[in-house]
C-alpha cells in the first residue's frame, strides 16, 4: 500500500472527520476496490441486493451471521446499507434493523433502494438515520433543520444551538437508551478519532438493553500505528491509522462495563502490511448486563475445564470440578451463552424466594457445600432401581 508522505509545511492536526467524510462520499460515486478487505457473505442474502450497494460497500467482515430473528439491530457506520439489508433478512419481519452514519453521500445511496429492498423482501423493517456513532442521541438531520432555521451569527447564537441539541438528546434521542438488542458495526470504529472513543463505548452501551451485544468486525494490528502514520489523512480514511492494537478492542469493551469479551473471528493472513506492522481484521462479541446487586440464592456453578482454572470479568476464580458459590446475578450470567457450555450450573434443591435472599460477597472465593443447595436438613434416602451396571443399565 501506498503512503501519502506529509510536509514539513503541513499541520500536525488533522481533521479525521472531514478525511473520512470526503473519502466515503468519494466511494459512494465510485468504487474503491482497496478501501477494506474483502470480505465474505452468505450468498443467499446478497442475491436480493442491487449491484450498486454490493460494489460500493466496505468492510472488513459479516457481523450479521451473528444475529438471530426478531432481533432489533443497530448497524454504527452504514454506509451504503449492505450489512443493514443482510441483516433485514436474518431478523425477518419481525425484527428492525437501524443503520447510523453521517456520510451524506452514502445515506443517499442506502435510502435510494429502501423503496425495492422491501419490495424484494416482502416487508420493510430497514431505517437510515444521520448521526455520529459516538453521539448516538443527536439526530444531525434534525440539528441541521434546526441550525437552517435558526443560523449561527454569533457566540450566542452558537451556545443556543448547543443548548438545543442538548434537550434533544434527553428528549428526542435518536436511539434512546436500552432499545437495542444488537449493536454491529463492519470496519467503522477504527474511524473515530481516539479521543472521541471511549464516549463511542459508552453510547454502544447505554443503547443497548440488558443482557444485549454488540458483535463488531473491525481493523486491528499487532504494533502501534507510528505518530508520523496517525497524520497521514488517507491512512485514516483507509482504516489504517486508526487501526486497533488487538488487546486493546478487547480492553475497550471491557472498561466500558461490557462482560463475556471473546474474539469471534481473526483474519489469519493480514489484510496488509506497513512498516513491518500488519493489519487483520478481527470480529469481537461483547455482552451488557452485569450491573446490580448480588443476592445469595445458594446457587453455585462447576467449570468443566479444560484449564485449572478460569477467571470472570468479576474476578470470580473458577476451578475445574469445584462448586464454585456464586451470586443470583452471576448466576444468570455464567448459565446463558457465551459461558452455558462452560460451567455445569447447581440450583438449589428448594428455590430460594427473593425475600429471604441475603446479601452475598462476591470477592470471597468460596465453594458451596452441597448441604447449602440440598439443605441442612436433608436426609432423603433413594434405593437405585435394578442393577445400574447391568447390560440395559445407566453403564
Amino acid at each position: 500500500m501506498s503512503t501519502h508522505r506529509i510536509s514539513a509545511c503541513e499541520s500536525d492536526v488533522l481533521d479525521v472527520e472531514q478525511a473520512v467524510r470526503e473519502r466515503y462520499a468519494r466511494a459512494s460515486q465510485q468504487v474503491e476496490a482497496e478501501l477494506c478487505c474483502p470480505t465474505e457473505y452468505d450468498p443467499r442474502y446478497l442475491e436480493k441486493l442491487p449491484q450498486e450497494i454490493l460494489e460500493k460497500d466496505y468492510g472488513c467482515g459479516d457481523p450479521s451471521r451473528h444475529l438471530n430473528p426478531g432481533e432489533v439491530v443497530l448497524d454504527l457506520g452504514s454506509g451504503a446499507g449492505k450489512v443493514c439489508y443482510i441483516a433485514a433478512q436474518v431478523v425477518g419481519p419481525q425484527g428492525r434493523v437501524i443503520g447510523v452514519d453521517f456520510n451524506d453521500a452514502m445515506l443517499a445511496l442506502a435510502r435510494k433502494y429502501q423503496p425495492e429492498m422491501a419490495r424484494r423482501l416482502g416487508y420493510d423493517n430497514v431505517q437510515f438515520r444521520k448521526g455520529k456513532i459516538q453521539d448516538l442521541a443527536l439526530d444531525l438531520e434534525a440539528f441541521e433543520q434546526y441550525l437552517r432555521e435558526h443560523p449561527v451569527r454569533s457566540a450566542e447564537d452558537w451556545d443556543r444551538a448547543c443548548a438545543w441539541a442538548d434537550r434533544q438528546r434527553q428528549t428526542r434521542p435518536m436511539v434512546p437508551d436500552e432499545s437495542i438488542d444488537v449493536v454491529i458495526s463492519n470496519c467503522v470504529l477504527n474511524l473515530v478519532r481516539p479521543q472521541d472513543r471511549r464516549q463511542l463505548f459508552a453510547e454502544i452501551y447505554r443503547v443497548l438493553r440488558r443482557g444485549g451485544r454488540a458483535v463488531i468486525s473491525d481493523i486491528t494490528c499487532d504494533e502501534p500505528v507510528p505518530e508520523e502514520l496517525k497524520r497521514d489523512p488517507k491512512l485514516w480514511s483507509g482504516c489504517i491509522a486508526g487501526a486497533w492494537l488487538e488487546h486493546e478492542l478487547l480492553e475497550a469493551f471491557e472498561q466500558a462495563g461490557f462482560y463475556g469479551v471473546r474474539i469471534l473471528q481473526r483474519q489469519q493472513e493480514p489484510w496488509c502490511e506497513l512498516q513491518g506492522i500488519q493489519f487483520r481484521s478481527m470480529t469481537v462479541e461483547a455482552f451488557k448486563g452485569k450491573e446490580g446487586p448480588c443476592w445469595d440464592h445458594r446457587e453455585a456453578v462447576i467449570y468443566r475445564g479444560p484449564w485449572r482454572s478460569v477467571t470472570d470479568d468479576d474476578g470470580h476464580v473458577l476451578r475445574r470440578g469445584v462448586r464454585t458459590a456464586v451470586c443470583r446475578k452471576t448466576f444468570e450470567i455464567l448459565t446463558r451463552p457465551p459461558y452455558a457450555d462452560q460451567v455445569i450450573p447447581v440450583p438449589p434443591l428448594r428455590e430460594v424466594p427473593p425475600e429471604e435472599a441475603v446479601p452475598f460477597d462476591c470477592k470471597r472465593p468460596g465453594v458451596r457445600s452441597p448441604r447449602e443447595t440440598k439443605g441442612a436438613d436433608y436426609r432423603h434416602t433413594r434405593q437405585a432401581e435394578g442393577d445400574c451396571c447391568s447390560s440395559d443399565g445407566c453403564c
